[in-house]
């Protein structure tokens, strides 16, 4: 479906999809990330200023020299200098991430009776999409066993799944690519939705706090089925046996992860800290056992 087939579609500016999302006076998260130089940028102000022609001559030209663009979509407390769940004022969105099936797997959400018509389809790469519904009277659990529930019905990405997430900026190129995509609105409804028009069964195991649990139990038996955390811990694991600097292996994760962690670099230096620690304890383990050696690899320091 195209905005000339839809004839209630409109495409608006970046600065107008901020104004329509949000109060002027709303405190949201702008994050500006360049891959190649592995710079994060967080930026928490209000709408009003996100939405203003500096600030967003500012973000054209981090986009124009190698930044991805993202926007927080839900409001901060105001004092909140982080983007954390205790720091998110109040829920304002629920979205879903197609990042398969393309156009096919759009229309399938349109035609949905589960979900009402969403409010935005950002198309952030070729047939890749992201959803918008605008939502009130919803509570951080209800949001979140909200998200887990579309991700499974409509087939989204399950990664996407928290209310600290960061979508892409609409009419900024995307720069994960060899060639600049930018990144492309369509608003579909005004209107917006409670719990009860999202006809999903959400099952306990859909809410955040169970599945915080479900991670923590353990690493799973495939590969292929290793959560986010599980991942970055192996790769942790392998860049540090390969002898890598510290603070390398930190910024690296930090890098990827920034899209998805509400605060990537304390999350990525956590992970490689605790990996460190294991490494350590495990090399004084061999030592005592197996006495001194002509030779031992140290691990870079903690500090």
């Amino acid at each position: 479906m195209t905005i000339g087939e839809n004839s209630g579609a409109s495409s608006p500016s970046a600065s107008e999809y901020i104004l329509d999302n949000f109060e002027p006076i709303d405190r949201i998260a702008m994050l500006v990330l360049n891959r190649d130089l592995g710079e994060v940028l967080q930026r928490i102000t209000s709408a009003k200023k996100a939405s203003s022609p500096e600030f967003q001559a500012w973000l054209r030209y981090k986009n124009a020299t190698g930044s991805d663009i993202y926007i927080g979509m839900n409001p901060l407390r105001k004092h909140a200098s982080t983007r954390t769940k205790e720091d998110i004022r109040s829920i304002r969105h629920v979205y879903l991430d197609l990042d398969q099936g393309g156009e096919a797997a759009l229309n399938s959400v349109r035609n949905s009776r589960a979900v009402p018509k969403p409010n935005y389809v950002l198309t952030s790469s070729p047939g890749k999409f992201q959803i918008v519904w605008k939502v009130e009277g919803m509570g951080l659990r209800e949001a979140e066993g909200l998200l887990h529930a579309m991700a499974r019905e409509c087939g989204g990405d399950p990664a996407a799944t928290d209310a600290t997430r960061v979508l892409r900026l609409p009419g900024f190129a995307n720069k994960k690519y060899e060639t600049n995509f930018f990144v492309e609105v369509r608003k579909e409804s005004a209107q917006s939705y409670r719990l009860r028009d999202f006809k999903l069964n959400i099952d306990p195991q859909d809410s955040s706090s169970y599945n915080d649990h479900e991670r923590a139990k353990g690493a799973s038996s495939s590969r292929a089925n290793l959560s986010q955390s599980e991942h970055d811990w192996a790769f942790a694991k392998r860049a540090l046996a390969r002898g890598e600097p510290l603070e390398e292996v930190i910024r690296r994760i930090a890098q990827y992860r920034a899209a998805f962690k509400s605060n990537p670099l304390y999350y990525a230096r956590h992970t490689v800290m605790k990996v460190a620690k294991l490494f350590r304890q495990n090399s004084s383990i061999e030592n005592k056992k197996d006495g001194p050696r002509e030779s031992k690899e140290e691990l870079p320091s903690e500090h």
